[in-house]
């Protein structure tokens, strides 16, 4: 599937970012929130960002998110889950 968003012209500039770079950012920002709300796991949000899963745990602390903040318990559903 495919979401289209609707943005200024000018924000990658405002931005300092191409409009390719913005376009990244937008779609990891949104698997971050995605994954910190606990709405996907981190295997899913990898995916949507088009990245491996280590990729994405390990970029989590530019957006200000643990990689891990989970119980022993949940880790281990997460573990198995992807």
């Amino acid at each position: 599937m495919q979401l289209i968003l609707n943005y200024p012209e000018k924000l990658p500039d405002a931005l300092q970012q191409s409009p390719e770079q913005f376009e990244r950012e937008a779609v990891m920002a949104m698997a971050v929130k995605l994954y910190e709300m606990k709405r996907i796991s981190s295997g899913t949000a990898a995916a949507l960002v088009g990245v491996e899963r280590v990729e994405f745990l390990l970029d989590l602390h530019r957006y200000g998110v643990a990689a891990i903040d989970l119980t022993a318990e949940e880790l281990l559903k997460e573990i198995k889950r992807d």
